[in-house]
């Protein structure tokens, strides 16, 4: 059945933990509830201690009766039992209700850890990772983590009840009390022997989970596209086997956990008859009670279930520490991204410089090798280059989206690792071409870089892009929903919206993977618009899809392969019919006014057009 575990090997961020550790790091959620703690565990005894006291009575009622005191012994009888019983409804209750609020309290923490921890990772992280696998950490992972309190919690109840029962056992008959202690090692060892076992099925019936959550979500994600192109089937296709393995695995895992119990309860029954006989024969032959041979059934009715429980405990307690496991691996994943130290951050000039800087995805395959690059403050720079040449590297290593493995990066003559990353973000604008928009209003994502942007700070950004004529075409204004992830507005309006939102930001420095590649002319030219208010006085790096931006930069940086090639304004690179003047014709002659089908290009000596 190796088929079944295919796909369920670690992530690479996963780590091996001893139980010692996790029960330590547990403990530590638990410290900060501890009144609420030792609230609990006071309900925990005085619960055990009427269940304890239930047999008890029942035994002094035996001998009562058997002695003929029968007239009153019924109604104290009932009338003690009723009084137990109410008690122990009483503490339960109020341990139960302590329970679930330390344990909402506890799994609130470790998912808010959990969280915070998937907001530090970096892009590497995600570029490798896939989100589904991470958000079933967060939110199923962490569900079983509150298995591993609910545990605990019954734990303490269960060796409670067993020492109170085994103290009322030994009180009564030493040799009876023996016999019953004498198969608690038997029922113990069997528990244990499955631990590993549970461990091991257990992370993998996780494993399992989070690729279906994988799956769905990159489904999710991806579904207009499988509906264009009629690929439904193939959808179900690809879930299907990933679901059958989830349902195989989990299976096994079942198998595991419903073993445990009839095995135990089989050794426990025959240890019943054994006491049985044992007290049958004592009593017939005088030297035990009926009161005292009824309490030893009923008590160790009582005594079997909880050490069955204790028992079987590492077995469960192993599904509880392997999602803490893997929600623990989750927080403790180590940046590749460090900063050396947390400098304040004041207003920025923009000044960029790469200084023989090395970079590579994987370390082994650079893409860029000492690589040297100034940006002034204030210049709009653009990256030209066929996929791969490296530009999309450069603007996520200005944003610190990823660890450069060599050379210095320096902002207004200061290494970029020592300031303070949060500060440093906040002053840096980034609008991919995808611009992504949460779920909300026009203005809620305007908004989003400054929570305390007031409204009219909020519409005089909008309308300084392309004039605010877009925002009448809103069928309500900068109150329309933008539906979830922006789908509600077409693609130039997502991007109208993201230029809006870099205003209200107001960063030093902008990186702009052109937003004008995926729109009709006129949206193009609102876009334009727009970008001439939000580049102006600020550096811009911007990944050029379209002519129209070209022309108008101050210096066109043409890469090849992770090295500068040619650098220049769009007339003199064309003029020196270079590198440039051929990705020119490739990529952005058609956009020429000045194109013509079928005809070469011929740079003009004064103009650099064609």
């Amino acid at each position: 059945m190796g088929f079944i575990l295919n796909g369920l090997d670690v992530d690479e961020y996963d780590r091996s933990y001893r139980d010692g550790e996790l029960l330590q790091r547990i403990l530590g959620y638990f410290r900060p509830k501890l009144p609420a703690m030792l609230l609990v565990a006071g309900m925990i005894v005085l619960h055990s201690l009427t269940q304890a006291a239930v047999p008890l009575m029942i035994s002094w009622g035996v001998d009562r009766m058997e002695a003929g005191s029968i007239a009153d012994v019924g109604w104290l009888l009932t009338g003690g039992i009723l009084a137990i019983g109410v008690l122990g409804w009483v503490f339960n209750f109020f341990r139960q209700w302590f329970s679930a609020k330390v344990t909402g309290d506890v799994v609130l923490d470790l998912r808010r850890d959990a969280f915070d921890a998937v907001l530090e990772r970096d892009m590497s992280f995600y570029d490798e990772q896939p989100s589904g696998k991470i958000v079933s950490r967060v939110t199923s992972d962490t569900d079983e983590f509150a298995n591993v309190v609910s545990l605990t919690m019954n734990l303490l109840s269960q060796v409670l009840l067993v020492g109170f029962i085994t103290g009322l056992l030994f009180f009564r008959n030493v040799e009876l009390a023996l016999l019953t202690l004498a198969v608690s090692p038997v029922v113990i060892g069997l528990a244990l022997l499955f631990r590993k076992v549970a461990r091991r099925n257990t992370v993998r019936a996780q494993r399992s989970l989070a690729r279906v959550n994988a799956n769905l979500q990159e489904t999710m994600g991806g579904i207009s596209v499988a509906k264009s192109f009629r690929q439904e089937q193939t959808v179900y296709s690809e879930f299907r086997p990933i679901n059958q393995q989830s349902y195989a695995v989990t299976l096994r895992q079942g198998f595991v956990f419903s073993g445990i119990f009839p095995v135990l309860f089989l050794v426990a029954g025959l240890a019943t008859v054994l006491l049985v006989q044992v007290g049958g024969s004592s009593v017939l032959g005088g030297t035990l009670s009926a009161g005292d041979w009824y309490l030893f059934l009923q008590a160790v009715a009582l005594f079997w279930l909880p050490l069955t429980s204790i028992a079987a405990f590492w077995s469960q307690f192993q599904q509880g520490l392997a999602a803490s496991e893997r929600v623990f691996s989750l927080i403790d994943a180590t940046p590749r991204v460090t900063q050396t130290d947390a400098q304040p951050v004041d207003r920025l000039a923009g000044r960029i410089e790469f200084r023989n800087l090395t970079f590579g995805y994987e370390p082994s395959t650079p893409v860029l090798r000492s690589f040297d690059l100034t940006i002034e403050a204030g210049e709009t720079v653009a990256l030209v280059g066929h996929t791969g040449a490296g530009k999309s590297t450069l603007s996520k290593l200005i944003t610190r989206f990823y660890e450069f493995s060599g050379g210095s990066l320096l902002v207004d003559g200061r290494d970029v690792r020592t300031f303070d990353l949060g500060e440093y973000r906040r002053q840096i604008g980034a609008v991919p071409q995808q611009p992504f928009l949460f779920s909300g209003t026009v203005a809620d994502n305007i908004r989003y870089p400054r929570a305390d942007a007031t409204d009219s700070e909020v519409r005089t950004a909008a309308l300084q892009v392309a004039g605010g004529d877009w925002i009448d075409a809103l069928p309500d204004g900068l109150d329309t929903d933008v539906g979830e992830f922006g789908r509600a507005l077409s693609t130039g309006q997502r991007q109208l919206v993201a230029l809006a939102r870099l205003l209200v930001q107001d960063p030093a420095i902008v990186v702009l993977d052109e937003a004008t590649a995926s729109v009709d002319p006129l949206t193009e030219a609102q876009i334009s618009e727009g970008l001439d208010v939000v580049l102006a006085g600020r550096t811009s790096i911007v990944i050029a899809h379209r002519l129209s931006t070209i022309e108008h930069v101050d210096r066109i940086i043409v890469l090849d392969h992770g090295r500068i090639i040619e650098e220049g304004d769009h007339a003199s690179l064309l003029r020196a019919g270079g590198h440039y003047c051929d990705v020119y014709n490739t990529y952005f002659r058609h956009q020429s006014p000045h194109y013509q089908p079928g005809s070469g290009f011929v740079p003009s000596a004064t103009t650099g057009s064609s």
